[in-house]
């Protein structure tokens, strides 16, 4: 696997490899990878010829107080697990590599930010959508791949490569959780003990909706009404937010069809998200 830092060099090497007829797929990751990260490696490695991995925490992402400087870091371990799960390429720049002085282009997808996690982290959405574009651009790749937990940015991505004609497929991949439900996350680290044990209320409500609707239930309200209860099972549980939305807009849906339901909540300063895909 190579390891490569420079955006010039990365782009000067994959487009030789594209030029003799390789596909290229591209899994973007803010690093300290665990099995999730992993998954869409090895999915990315079945389909393409050359994978490249990402690993940048995009300061543009993070807002004020946000954990940008406490977020976990491990480029040693990031390389040895992205190599065995077949990585053929990492690139680790760093932020004045890709923000150099004097940048001032971003990229903004309007009003599929606006609801869930947008609320909360103004400017969140602006920064993925702006490393992801310079990533494409770096790449040069045929496929793209992200995880499913991280569903509205998914969905806002989609809609940015197909709103500026980009050159390239998105995949959205399933969540891998750990054994009792919980949805794999880097933040995962930063949960006590006690939160760790309670946060798979999370993936309990989400069981409680899909029962719900898989039983007949198509209000929305009445849905996100029985979420609310099983998440506030939990006295160290603070919900953000729990919605359901349409999959195009990301708009609040008040009948059920084929729709994201998704969940922000905190313990203490962490703050975990996860949904499901519904289509009935």
């Amino acid at each position: 696997m190579k390891i490569l830092k420079n955006i010039n060099e990365t782009v000067k090497f994959l487009r030789t490899e594209k030029m003799s007829g390789k596909s290229i797929g591209i899994v973007p990751t803010m690093g300290y990878l665990h099995e999730g990260h992993l998954s869409l490696i090895q999915t990315a490695k079945k389909n393409n010829d050359i994978v490249i991995v990402s690993v940048f925490v995009n300061p543009t992402q993070f807002g004020p107080g946000e954990d940008l400087d406490k977020y976990p870091r491990d480029l040693e371990q990031d390389c040895i697990k992205a190599e065995s799960a077949g990585a053929d390429i990492l690139f680790c720049p760093s932020a004045s590599e890709i923000y150099p002085d004097g940048y001032h282009t971003y990229v903004s997808v309007e009003k599929l930010g606006d609801n869930l996690c947008g609320n909360s982290r103004p400017g969140h959405f602006r920064g993925v959508a702006t490393i992801v574009a310079k990533l494409f651009n770096i790449s040069g790749a045929d496929n793209a791949y992200f995880g499913q937990k991280d569903a509205q940015q998914f969905f806002i991505l989609r809609r940015m490569a197909a709103d500026l004609n980009m050159d390239i497929r998105l995949h959205i991949c399933p969540i891998i959780r750990e054994p009792d439900g919980l949805a794999m996350s880097s933040r995962n680290v930063y949960l006590t003990r006690d939160q760790r044990r309670e946060a798979v209320i999370l993936s309990e409500a989400l069981a409680g909706a899909k029962a719900l609707i898989e039983a007949g239930e198509r209000n929305a309200a009445v849905v996100i009404s029985e979420m609310n209860k099983i998440v506030n099972k939990s006295e160290l549980a603070k919900v953000e937010y729990i919605k359901v939305v349409d999959t195009e807009t990301l708009s609040d849906a008040e009948y059920i069809d084929k729709n994201l339901i998704a969940l922000a909540v905190c313990f203490g300063s962490t703050r975990l998200i996860d949904n499901i895909i519904i289509e009935v």
